[in-house]
């Protein structure tokens, strides 16, 4: 299916039945309950799932086939958020043209970064491309303040030509992003029950760019060029006996990556039409390592995973406060209950990052492959168990 084997295919159908699905697989309780602080259906949180997950895949066609670890992918994520608001500003409020020059703009500035950063290997490549995030950073926040209006952000304004749309709508108001007339903030609410299901416009249109992305990035990683990627990260040095150049790969594997994060930047800027110059910063960069690492790097849907954890974490984690613990231990006596929240408190609201790294030193240690590695172990377990089951079954004396 889709040029796909058949094992692909089957992750491929999974992912986008996941996808399509999330607003009710990520809303498991009822509204209105103690549990209802976990539920993650909401569009927001939804479109950051997604939206990183495609810039986690991008970071692992890179880091996962190569072995070379940026931490300056944040700046082509930035870039496409710019590239993406000055679409809005000048031309129109359709977000294809806007994603269409996030990517470009990506695609252009990468082989500017990567093809000096790449003359080195190892820990010198991730302290190039670090240096050169940190200089996009700071020229986005101080130096080039027309194009990118500095520490504010560069926003949309009622002053803003608007080629082939209209400066402001009949109320007076800013216009706002659509996809040929549909609005990106228009959503469905459905009850069911106790249970409330929102259905967002600009969540399914994120949705959808990401399946196209993880079906691109199935392709590449079982194309003769993923199988190149996979040499240079076994041995670079005996392709080099061999007689291939590998920097000729290894440039086109950082240059797609780089428009993978700029195409996670014009989603972004066509979610919420802002972009700032913190998007920019080596945190972010750190943060879709940690994405790759936690999901699985080199596997296919490892990334996507470890985006979505990290974003729940951050969003739902960091969110409850004395309050909500008070609530969960209430039912305990009252000394009792200020201790339990005592000892939770560090790891919830804004020790969320605790948490997390907690996870990660696990995940390292015990985890190496991250979540995917996880996933095949438990499968590898009932497997083994069932087989042992059929041949106790098969080798048990008839009666």
């Amino acid at each position: 299916m889709f040029g796909l084997e058949k094992r692909d295919s089957l992750l491929l159908l999974i992912v986008a039945i996941l996808t399509m699905c999330a607003p009710f697989i990520l809303n498991p309780f009822p509204t209105g309950s103690a549990l209802a602080q976990f539920n993650a259906g909401y569009p927001d949180l939804m479109q950051r799932f997604v939206i990183f997950g495609i810039f986690a895949i991008g970071f692992n066609i890179l880091f996962g086939l190569t072995g070379y670890l940026s931490f300056g992918h944040a700046a082509f994520l930035g870039v496409g958020s710019y590239s993406a608001v000055w679409m809005f500003k000048l031309l129109s409020m359709n977000i294809v043209p806007a994603i269409i020059l996030s990517v470009l703009i990506a695609g252009l500035f990468a082989p500017v970064i990567g093809f000096v950063s790449l003359r080195r290997t190892g820990i010198y490549f991730s302290i190039l491309t670090l240096a050169f995030a940190q200089m996009s950073f700071a020229l986005a926040y101080s130096v080039l303040t027309p194009i990118t209006n500095g520490e504010t952000g560069l926003q949309l304004t009622l002053d803003d030509p608007r080629v082939l749309g209209v400066s402001a709508t009949a109320d007076g108001s800013i216009p706002v992003t659509n996809l040929f007339g549909l609005e990106m903030r228009s959503a469905y609410e459905m009850a069911v029950g106790p249970w409330s299901f929102t259905f967002s416009a600009g969540y399914y249109v994120c949705a959808v760019v990401m399946l196209l992305a993880f079906y691109l990035s199935i392709r590449i990683f079982r194309s003769p060029f993923g199988m190149m990627l996979r040499a240079i990260k076994s041995n670079q040095t005996r392709m080099n006996y061999t007689g291939l150049n590998p920097k000729p790969y290894t440039l086109a594997a950082f240059v797609i990556s780089g428009m993978y994060a700029g195409l996670a930047g014009g989603l972004m800027a066509s979610m919420d039409p802002l972009a700032g110059a913190e998007r920019m910063q080596w945190t972010a960069s750190g943060e879709v390592v940690l994405m790759t690492i936690l999901g699985g790097a080199g596997t296919l849907i490892g990334p996507v995973l470890g985006a979505g954890l990290i974003k729940y974490f951050e969003n739902i984690f960091s969110k409850i406060n004395d309050n909500v613990l008070h609530g969960w231990f209430a039912f305990m006596p009252d000394g009792i209950e200020d201790l339990m929240v005592t000892v939770v408190h560090p790891f919830v609201g804004k020790g969320w990052h605790l948490t997390l790294g907690i996870m990660f030193m696990l995940v390292v240690i015990f985890l190496p492959g991250g979540l995917v590695e996880g996933g095949q172990r438990i499968g590898r377990m009932i497997r083994g168990k069932k087989t042992e089951k059929a041949k106790s079954t098969a080798t048990k004396p008839a009666e």
